[in-house]
């Protein structure tokens, strides 16, 4: 049968006809077909409907549904379909979406602007953001002044123009955040006279407006608190020196008060410089710089402790000590000098003075003495430690123990005159290194100075503590040696008798290689392998004789030492092949000559060559050294000739 569609009151209907033909039917059911499609979706929508949906007929079905931008049933609800939370970057790139009541746009966030030049924008319109380069007109971006001004993605920072520091601390920052650009200290700018000079010029005028010692010693004292620079240190302590020279005999010679706070101050102030963490900045001073400047300080500590203990009005005995400096001052008048017998023990150190003594009869006056320690500047008074054991005035000496310093200040000067001085310092014994009783001998003018042991002797020592007397006052300490036993005559001769020989072995080694080479009646393969190993042995000895101690060229060193290598190593390598060839002799193995010799030849010098190309590769820091151009022992580099070599003998045993 057949179908027959209808529409009544808006419904589409069929019923069952007779049947024909399906072939002659296809066409018409066709256009029945569009009919009933356009009858469905164009019948009326009776329906009612939520105001922000309409009534439409889909697939058959009428309904109500949400307008574009809404969710819901249409009927009873449509709620407004957020884009900007459903859907992960709608607006691309750099771009902010903003939802409204049925629809959303998109703007560029701050710092980018829209391809059309339009403030909003909709998707997928070919609109993209593109980064505004706000350091393009210098206008519009105030940094400051000594700033720069530095686009990124988004927006700019500004930073300070090389030489100049963030007063904040801050490396990046913005306009108006409250960072200036300051010029910044040079920390290295200790290598230069003239920077010196200037550093040190600035902070003077900084105190110079000051009217006290006290004043200053604060100022100079509150800058010193936290880490100091190379060129801070050398600045500060002449600024505490001009204090102390000029205005500190006549400032604080009538209050008691005032005399106890200054010398308190005075102490703190040089405690600053010397403590721990601070050693390290002593360290980035050049060696000639680091102990003039040293030198100087304590110098000037020692000379404004004796200018202030002066002005003590009555028998006084005061203490003061900081974490890295300790201090003890009597002032005393001559009628009290057969009771009063000055000493200190202070850090396990023990220290007396003993004056001369007088007859009865002797003039008034009064009498100073001043005891200083010093925990931590051994290390900055010892010799360096690339310090050359051939240097005849000061071989590696090492201090071991604290310093002391004692000064004695008597009106009139033969009043209180020093027989001897005593003292015992704790210190650590190292075994196998020599000990002695020393004091810094410096020039006051030039405030250079080095370890001496004249006046001093040693009287008594155990594994903890040794016992000095010396005849005049400075600063004291134990010294070790660490440079060895063996003096500067002794090194000399050892010198002398190992170029001696290096030189008869290079007169034997040329005798040997020119008869190898020109006397044809004895070549054969042990010849060849005698007149390459002499060749590897001349060539070293000759590089050891002319280049071992030329150690102030740091490239040549490191050529030196790189040949030796290679040299010392093909002597092996030749020495190896000898063997070898022997015990083919031995076993009567039938070798094909020439084809030996080319892997003799191999062996003999490419792979010395592939072990110092790769020890080169590795470690080329390593060769040459501060005292010899040879491989250096650091992180065990001299295995790579130590093991080749050992390995070599091992084969040649087997």
């Amino acid at each position: 049968g057949r179908e027959v569609f209808s529409v009544t009151q808006g419904l589409c209907t069929r019923r069952r006809t007779a049947t024909a033909s399906p072939m002659k039917l296809l066409p018409f059911l066709v256009l029945i077909s569009s009919l009933l499609d356009y009858g469905c979706t164009s019948a009326s929508c009776n329906m009612t409907c939520h105001k922000d949906a309409r009534c439409e007929v889909q697939g058959g079905t009428t309904g109500c549904y949400c307008s574009q931008g809404y969710t819901g049933n249409g009927i009873t609800f449509c709620y407004d379909d957020n884009e900007c939370e459903n859907a992960t970057q709608p607006c691309g790139e750099h771009a902010n979406c903003t939802n409204t009541v049925g629809s959303y746009f998109c703007m560029c966030a701050p710092g980018f602007k829209s391809s059309n030049g339009q403030q909003t924008f909709v998707p997928n319109d070919g609109t993209s953001c593109v980064d505004v380069d706000e350091c393009s007109n210098e206008g519009t971006v105030a940094c400051g002044d000594h700033a720069k001004c530095e686009n990124v993605d988004g927006g700019f920072n500004c930073s300070c123009k090389e030489g100049y520091q963030p007063s904040t601390g801050k490396l990046q920052f913005k306009p108006n955040d409250g960072t200036s650009c300051q010029e910044k200290p040079k920390a290295k700018c200790e290598l230069y006279k003239d920077c010196i000079s200037e550093h040190i010029n600035r902070t003077l005028a900084r105190i110079s407006h000051l009217k006290t010692p006290l004043e200053m010693l604060q100022e100079i004292n509150k800058n010193t608190l936290g880490p100091l620079l190379p060129v801070d240190v050398i600045s500060y302590v002449e600024a505490l020196s001009y204090s102390s020279r000029n205005t500190m005999r006549y400032a604080v010679s009538d209050n008691e008060a005032l005399r106890n706070t200054t010398i308190n101050v005075l102490v703190n102030t040089v405690n600053n410089f010397l403590q721990k963490d601070k050693i390290t900045t002593w360290e980035a001073l050049p060696v000639g710089n680091q102990r003039r400047t040293l030198t100087k300080l304590l110098h000037t500590a020692e000379q404004a402790m004796l200018l202030v203990s002066q002005n003590f009005k009555k028998t006084t005995q005061l203490d003061a000590n900081a974490s890295d400096i300790a201090l003890k001052v009597f002032a005393f008048d001559s009628h009290h000098m057969k009771h009063i017998h000055p000493h200190v023990y202070t850090g396990g150190d023990y220290i007396k003075i003993s004056p001369k003594k007088r007859e009865e009869s002797h003039p008034n006056g009064t009498v100073a003495v001043v005891f200083l320690r010093y925990s931590n500047i051994g290390s900055l008074l010892s010799s360096p430690k690339n310090h050359s054991s051939k240097d005849t005035s000061e071989q590696r000496q090492t201090v071991s123990s604290s310093v002391i310093a004692v000064a004695i200040s008597s009106n009139p000067p033969t009043l209180y005159e020093l027989e001897k001085i005593t003292f015992t310092l704790k210190y650590a014994k190292t075994a196998d290194k020599d000990i002695k009783c020393a004091f810094w001998n410096y020039s006051a003018d030039t405030m250079n100075g080095s370890w001496a042991t004249e006046g001093c002797e040693l009287t008594h020592s155990n594994s903890t503590h040794i016992s000095c007397k010396c005849n005049h006052l400075t600063h004291f300490a134990v010294l070790m040696s660490s440079g060895g036993s063996v003096g500067v005559t002794n090194y000399n001769i050892l010198t002398r008798i190992t170029q001696l020989g290096i030189i008869i072995s290079l007169i034997c080694l040329s005798m040997c290689i020119f008869t190898f080479w020109f006397f044809s009646e004895i070549q054969s393969t042990r010849t060849t392998i005698h007149k390459n190993l002499c060749c590897s042995l001349f060539l070293a000895e000759l590089i050891f004789l002319i280049g071992i101690n030329m150690n102030n060229n740091k490239l040549f060193c490191s050529i030196t030492a790189g040949l030796l290598h290679y040299f010392l190593l093909a002597a092996f390598a030749w020495m190896c092949i000898e063997g070898i060839h022997l015990y083919l002799i031995v076993v009567g193995v039938i070798y094909n000559k020439g084809f030996l010799h080319k892997n003799f030849y191999v062996f003999g010098y490419v792979s010395p060559a592939v072990v110092v190309g790769i020890s080169a590769a590795l470690g080329y820091k390593y060769y040459g050294t501060t005292e010899v151009c040879w491989l250096s022992t650091k992180n065990n580099f001299i295995w790579s000739f130590i093991g080749p070599a050992c390995l070599i003998i091992l084969v040649s045993i087997i």
